[in-house]
């Protein structure tokens, strides 16, 4: 796997030089593959963003190591930017300890301020979680909304208990794996 540096644009020459293909073959290849769409700037030179060349790696691993014809290839990444879309919006990284550590030192582990503030976010999710816990039940008695004195038929009900139910498991899901 080759490395790519840390730029933010990249020019057609030195995403060749990384991927290791003609300027022709990428020309081709942003025809063929439509998420391989690089911007252009005033002078019509193509500017390569670092998703580009990922996805340019990609695109000639399957095609070469993986012999994927241009049809399979497409059809396959297609599904795999799919995919990674639904997991960068379901799953959120965890920061590494170091990060953590280097980002805010105050808050290492083990520090006064960690354990406080870690009690405070306990404390202040608690508290949400009763006034949320309330608020559903309000949903279930009112049949007029008391802000806006609007009348909740059957179809708003049902969207408010759904999205109240969405809630409550996005909840369990961050009590289970809390972001620190």
């Amino acid at each position: 796997m080759r490395v790519i540096p840390e730029k933010l644009f990249f020019k057609i020459g030195e995403v060749c030089e990384i991927v290791g293909v003609q300027p022709h073959v990428l020309r081709y290849w942003e025809t063929e593959f439509p998420m391989l769409a690089p911007q252009k700037n005033r002078s019509g030179q193509r500017t390569y963003r670092q998703r580009d060349v990922e996805i340019a790696l990609r695109i000639k691993e399957l095609l070469y190591d993986e012999l994927y014809t241009i049809a399979g290839a497409k059809k396959k990444l297609q599904a795999e930017l799919r995919e990674s879309s639904k997991l960068k919006i379901f799953k959120a990284s965890e920061p590494s300890e170091e990060i953590k550590v280097n980002a805010f030192p105050e808050f290492a582990p083990g520090s006064l301020k960690e354990a406080t503030y870690n009690s405070d976010l306990r404390n202040e999710s608690n508290l949400n979680c009763l006034a949320f816990d309330s608020a559903e039940t309000e949903i279930e008695e009112a049949d007029t909304d008391v802000n806006t004195g609007l009348y909740l038929d059957q179809k708003r009900r049902e969207a408010l208990r759904k999205i109240a139910t969405e809630l409550l498991e996005l909840r369990e899901m961050l009590r289970q794996n809390p972001l620190y």
